[in-house]
């Protein structure tokens, strides 16, 4: 398989234009899922959803280094896809998934999220694997060491904040309580201020058009969600902290 720089370049801008009109729609009304959901409809429990959802964007990009002529690793580029997206996305898939304790996930947006995994697996793994080119001295590049310190960072608030969530709740119950701990002192939406972060990092690590696309899209996608779950809470709860902020400690 060969590099097209015109299908990277669009399907880039797909995503980026993507993510532009979802912050566009979710401002108004946040995505019908977890405690935004109103109307009973068609369901999967929680984990069971989110393996399925998640996992292209771990199988994908997998798939696309198996099917690559050895040595598959050898490119910086499928390093740090393996390292970093992959690395994710195996947590994503084959341990949050598991521990989640979410409600039942409408089938609807569970299919929406596949076709986007799919379409967001392939564009950063065929990139990664087929078209970045990096010098030899990339790992002492400062774009190189502060986006990983970044993702890392962004991981460590992102993974840190769902256990503080998944602790608040006992196997099967879905009442929702104040999140207490950790980033959740400063923000609402502590583990999107992560994700968020994280994807910045990659983005500045690789230094990519698509992975840069793809940091834009998170922001634009959970980024609303942060700021209707801090609405939500201040409604529900009399007692939640007033100088908490939605998304962004000390300034949104």
């Amino acid at each position: 398989m060969q590099c097209s720089p015109s299908l990277v370049l669009a399907l880039s801008s797909l995503l980026g234009a993507l993510g532009l009109l979802l912050l566009c729609l979710n401002l108004r009304a946040p995505a019908r899922y977890g405690k935004h959901q109103d109307k009973p409809r068609a369901r999967l429990p929680a984990r069971c959803a989110w393996f399925l959802q998640e996992l292209p964007s771990f199988l994908v990009p997998a798939l696309l280094l198996a099917l690559r002529s050895p040595p598959r690793l050898e490119p910086l580029g499928c390093r740090l896809l393996c390292g970093m997206f992959c690395g994710h996305y195996f947590h994503r898939t084959f341990i949050y998934s598991f521990f989640t304790r979410g409600r039942p996930f409408p089938l609807q947006i569970l299919l929406f999220g596949m076709l986007f995994c799919i379409y967001n697996g392939f564009l950063q793994g065929y990139y990664m694997i087929y078209c970045a080119r990096y010098p030899k001295d990339w790992f002492t590049d400062f774009r190189f060491t502060s986006g990983v310190l970044l993702f890392l960072s962004g991981m460590g608030i992102n993974i840190h904040s769902d256990i503080l969530l998944r602790q608040l709740r006992k196997p099967g119950d879905h009442t929702y309580k104040i999140p207490q701990g950790g980033l959740f002192t400063y923000v609402s939406g502590a583990n999107f201020f992560g994700e968020i972060v994280e994807w910045f990092g990659y983005a500045i690590a690789t230094w990519s058009i698509p992975a840069f696309a793809f940091a834009l899209f998170t922001l634009c996608f959970i980024g609303p969600r942060a700021y209707h779950h801090h609405r939500y809470y201040l409604r529900m709860f009399t007692d939640y902290p007033k100088s908490r902020k939605a998304l962004i400690p000390f300034v949104f």
